[in-house]
C-alpha cells in the first residue's frame, strides 16, 4: 500500500474546489481546477473593471498586482526583480529563446525528451537562423544523462543548454540540477522548462543554476489560463540580455533613435496583458505556498505511485514511465484499448484524463513502441478511492 499523508487538508482542499464534488478530475498537467477563491478573485476584478474603467481599475489595484512578482518570486526562492509576466509557458519560452545573441553555427543542447512545441521552435531556429541543435544521450533507466551533457558541451561548446524538468508524455523528472553545474562552469546559458514542475516540485532556481526559467499558472498552480511566468536571472540582467522585440513596457524610449531596457525582468513583458489574469495568479500561487511544495508535491507523487500499482495489476496494461524519480505524471497503454472508446468510457464515469498522441513525444514514443499513451494525472484534491474507479473502468474495457 502507498503511504498517504493523513495530516494533509484533503477535506479542506476539497471544500475549496465545488467541482470535486461533480468530476474526478485526473488532468493536471493539463489544466487543473481553480480553488475558489482563485475563480472569486477573477470574477471581482473583471466586475469592478467593467464599472470603473480597465485602466483606472488596474491604478487602484497596483499594489494587489505588483503581488503576483513576489509570489512567484517566493516559489522559486527568487526576487521579484527576476520574475515576468507572460501569456503562456512557451510564450515565455519563445521570449527567453529570442533574447539569446544566435549566429549561423551555433549549438542548442538538449534532451530527447524535451516538450514537442521546443523542438519545433529549435528547429524553426535551425531553417531561420543556421544554429544547429543536439540532443544528448538518456541514461538507461530513463533522462537525460549528465554525462553525455558534459561531452556534449565540451564537443560542441552549445550557446544554449536547454532541458524540460518534467516531460509533458511520461513520469520522468531530469536531473535539471547537475546540468545546471555543468553550465555554470562552462559559462553557457541554461534554460529550463518548468511547465509541468512549478507547483507540482519545489523549486529553487538558485539550485538548479539555471539562466531563465519558465512556467503556466493553469497546471499545478491551479491558476487561470492564458497566463505564465519568466524567470531570469541576475546574470542575465547584467548581460543585457533582452527579448527580440521590446515594446515600451519593457523598455523606454529616450530619445529619438535611442531605447533603454528596463532593469529588471520586466524587460520580458509586453505592454497588454489582462490584470484580472494576474491577480487571480498570484491568488493560486499563494494558496500553493500556504499548503507548502514539500506536502503537495508528496501528496501528489504518492496518488501517482498508486495509480501505477493499481494500474499494473491489471492484466494487458503497460504503464510507460520510466526514470529513477517518477513524478505525479502517470502514463498507461493497452494494445487492446481504442482511444476514443476508451475516453468515452471515462468521460461516461464522470473521469477527466488525457490522450497524449505521438506528437506529444514522439521519441519516446516510438522507443517504447506504443502510437499514444493515456495520461493521468492526479493533484493533492485527488483520492484513492477516485483512482479505484479509474482502474475500474480502465480493467472493464
Amino acid at each position: 500500500m502507498i503511504p498517504f499523508n493523513t495530516a494533509f487538508p484533503l477535506d479542506r482542499v476539497r471544500a475549496d474546489t465545488p467541482a470535486c464534488s461533480q468530476v474526478i478530475h485526473l488532468n493536471n498537467a493539463g489544466a487543473s481546477l481553480p480553488p475558489q477563491l482563485v475563480t472569486d478573485s477573477l470574477v471581482q476584478f473583471l466586475q469592478n473593471e467593467a464599472q470603473q474603467g480597465g485602466y483606472e481599475y488596474a491604478d487602484r489595484m497596483a499594489a494587489e498586482i505588483s503581488g503576483f512578482y513576489a509570489a512567484v518570486a517566493r516559489l522559486l526562492q527568487a526576487q521579484a526583480r527576476n520574475i515576468a509576466y507572460a501569456g503562456s509557458a512557451t510564450d515565455a519560452y519563445a521570449r527567453a529563446l529570442s533574447a539569446i545573441p544566435f549566429q549561423a553555427g551555433d549549438v542548442i543542447l538538449t534532451s530527447t525528451n524535451d516538450y514537442s512545441s521546443n523542438q519545433i521552435a529549435f528547429m524553426a531556429l535551425e531553417k531561420r537562423l543556421g544554429i544547429k541543435f543536439v540532443r544528448a544521450r538518456d541514461l538507461e533507466s530513463g533522462g537525460v544523462d549528465p554525462e553525455s551533457v558534459a561531452r556534449c558541451i565540451q564537443k560542441y561548446r552549445p550557446k544554449l543548454v536547454a532541458i524540460t524538468h518534467i516531460p509533458t508524455n511520461s513520469g520522468l523528472i531530469q536531473d535539471v540540477e547537475s546540468i545546471g553545474a555543468l553550465c555554470r562552469e562552462a559559462g553557457i546559458w541554461y534554460l529550463v522548462d518548468a511547465c509541468q514542475s512549478a507547483g507540482h516540485l519545489p523549486l529553487d532556481v538558485n539550485r538548479i543554476g539555471c539562466d531563465f526559467l519558465t512556467g503556466t499558472l493553469r497546471k499545478y498552480l491551479r491558476g487561470p489560463r492564458g497566463m505564465g511566468f519568466l524567470y531570469a536571472s541576475d546574470r542575465v540582467l547584467a548581460a543585457g540580455l533582452e527579448m527580440m522585440l521590446p515594446d515600451m513596457r519593457g523598455a523606454i524610449w529616450d530619445s529619438a533613435d535611442t531605447y533603454q531596457s528596463l532593469p529588471d525582468a520586466r524587460r520580458f513583458e509586453y505592454w497588454e496583458m489582462s490584470q484580472a489574469l494576474i491577480l487571480g495568479s498570484k491568488v493560486a500561487v499563494e494558496y500553493a505556498l500556504e499548503l507548502g511544495l514539500e506536502a503537495i508535491s508528496a501528496r501528489l507523487i504518492a496518488l501517482a505511485s498508486y495509480t501505477r500499482h493499481i494500474l499494473a495489476e491489471i492484466p494487458g496494461i503497460q504503464v510507460l514511465d520510466e526514470g529513477k524519480n517518477l513524478c505525479g505524471i502517470v502514463t498507461a497503454y493497452n494494445p487492446k484499448w481504442q482511444s476514443d472508446v476508451l475516453m468515452q468510457n471515462l468521460q461516461k464515469a464522470g473521469i477527466q484524463c488525457r490522450i497524449s498522441p505521438m506528437i506529444a513525444g514522439r521519441i519516446d514514443f516510438e522507443r517504447k513502441a506504443v502510437p499514444w499513451a493515456l495520461r493521468i494525472t492526479p493533484h493533492y484534491f485527488n483520492t484513492s478511492e477516485e483512482l479505484d474507479q479509474l482502474a475500474l473502468v480502465c480493467k472493464q474495457y
